[in-house]
């Protein structure tokens, strides 16, 4: 059962990373009239987070199928779980605020990845 769980937080991490990427023109644009360097920047940070967010799930599903019950396995769990409340606190104080229902859901998204994490190690 806690395999499935993990899978599930991992899944939940990596889906949410990829759709990151595809709207990323669109949240540039949505900051209207910008120089090029600010476009750039919010362009790339938008997809750091997308592929931080896939790596983290990615990992996760990865420990899983080769051996869960690894020591190492348990720092990775661990530390993808503490990435992602951290995640999730930045977001609460920043993305939380913007009147934009995806960045109101970040926070909530990576509290419940970190927590289906932190279970399925528990079970």
């Amino acid at each position: 059962m806690n395999e499935i769980i993990l899978y599930i937080a991992g899944g939940l991490t990596a889906a949410w990373g990829i759709s990151h990427l595809f709207p990323t023109k669109g949240v540039v644009k949505g900051f209207g009239e910008i120089t090029p360097d600010s476009g750039h920047i919010i362009t790339m940070e938008w997809i750091v987070e997308g592929v931080a967010l896939i790596f983290v799930g990615v990992l996760v599903v990865i420990t899983t199928l080769i051996d869960r019950s690894a020591a190492v396995a348990q720092g990775v769990y661990w530390s993808s779980a503490g990435v992602l409340i951290i995640l999730a606190i930045v977001s609460l104080f920043t993305g939380f605020k913007v009147n934009f229902l995806p960045f109101k859901l970040c926070p909530v998204i990576f509290t419940l990845s970190a927590v289906l994490i932190l279970v399925g190690v528990a079970i």
